[in-house]
């Protein structure tokens, strides 16, 4: 790797991390524990970015499992996210929201014409 040179940027450790892992003559193995552990190369963990501690989804394929990181946040729907904003007034129709839209755009570029 002769006049290669890391910036710290995250493409560079990617690629780094896809050249060892796909250069490499054979591949890694890792076996399971009598309690059911497996324990996950460095450079798998290091490529995306897991640290000790990172909860994972299994999810069974047939033929294994896939390993994704569990989201940090619980799904919702707009009815719960917008609930946290308090507002009190007439609701605004359709018909609102598009004269407000039609009044800022003409505001933004009045002077671009």
């Amino acid at each position: 790797m002769r006049g290669f040179h890391l910036t710290g940027s995250r493409i560079a450790v990617q690629y780094l991390t896809y050249f060892l892992l796909y250069s490499a003559p054979s591949m890694q193995t890792t076996k399971l524990s009598s309690k059911g552990q497996v324990i996950i190369p460095k450079h798998i963990r290091t490529l995306h970015h897991w640290k000790p501690g990172q909860e994972l989804v299994v999810i069974d394929t047939g033929d294994g499992v896939l390993l994704k990181p569990k989201t940090p946040f619980q799904r919702t729907n707009v009815d719960d996210a917008a609930s946290c904003l308090h507002y009190s007034g007439r609701l605004k129709t359709i018909d609102d929201m598009e004269q407000a839209i039609e009044r800022g755009i003409k505001e933004r570029f009045r002077d671009r014409r």
